[in-house]
């Protein structure tokens, strides 16, 4: 009888050493050693959720944080488009972002030196017939940033829009860059000190009231 004793205090006191370790060891629970899905055991923590308010619409007028006010312009209001102004402050860093955004997106067709000869092209022996748009020199070389805006916004003729894709500020930051190299730099845009991105400067001021025929002009 005492000898059984003796076993089951031991076993006990084995337990709780055990579970002593154990405890510890769920103090430092940022190291538990392997992980078989670190992307599920580290995820972000989501403080509630509610099927009600996770699907509800942003308040009307509302516009997030860090975003640019929405482009009120329609389609056919190009010309009015040609006199709308880049809101954001520029940096070296952001010509360079728009860079890069255009030869991902743009360059297939317009070509890395926006002559029109893109891979889609390729001087007539690519799989698309009809040359693009040539925009650093021509016609096209005159857009302004509000009108290079404006088409990656809606599109034009064969081209399609471009919102879903990128959005307001990187189609800035594209346009910017477009002017930037048209007609071999002539129009160069005025950048702050640094090669930090800055954020977006005050809302691009509204262009002037249409005139009876402003909207039918491209």
């Amino acid at each position: 009888m005492k000898r059984t004793s003796n076993i089951l205090i031991a076993a006990a006191l084995v337990s709780g050493a055990l579970v002593s370790v154990s405890c510890n060891r769920g103090e430092n629970n940022r190291k538990p050693g392997r992980i078989y899905m670190p992307d599920m055991y580290e995820s972000r923590a989501y403080e509630f959720y509610n099927e009600k308010v996770s699907s509800m619409k942003p308040v009307d007028g509302t516009v997030k944080r860090g975003e640019l006010l929405p482009y009120h312009l329609k389609a056919e209001d190009t010309a009015l488009a040609n006199g709308v102004k880049n809101p954001l402050i520029l940096a070296k860093a952001d010509l360079e972002e728009g860079k890069r955004l255009f030869n991902i997106y743009c360059g297939i067709c317009h070509g890395t030196k926006l002559d029109g000869n893109g891979p889609l092209y390729k001087d007539g022996n690519g799989p698309y017939v009809a040359a693009p748009a040539n925009l650093a020199s021509g016609a096209k070389a005159s857009y302004s940033e509000g009108r290079l805006f404006h088409v990656m916004t809606y599109g034009y003729n064969v081209m399609g829009s471009y919102a879903s894709q990128l959005d307001r500020t990187q189609r800035w930051k594209i346009a910017a860059y477009i002017r930037s190299v048209q007609n071999g730099g002539a129009n160069p845009p005025t950048l702050v000190d640094g090669d930090a991105g800055t954020p977006a400067a005050t809302p691009a001021p509204a262009a002037a009231a249409p005139t009876s025929d402003s909207t039918t002009h491209k």
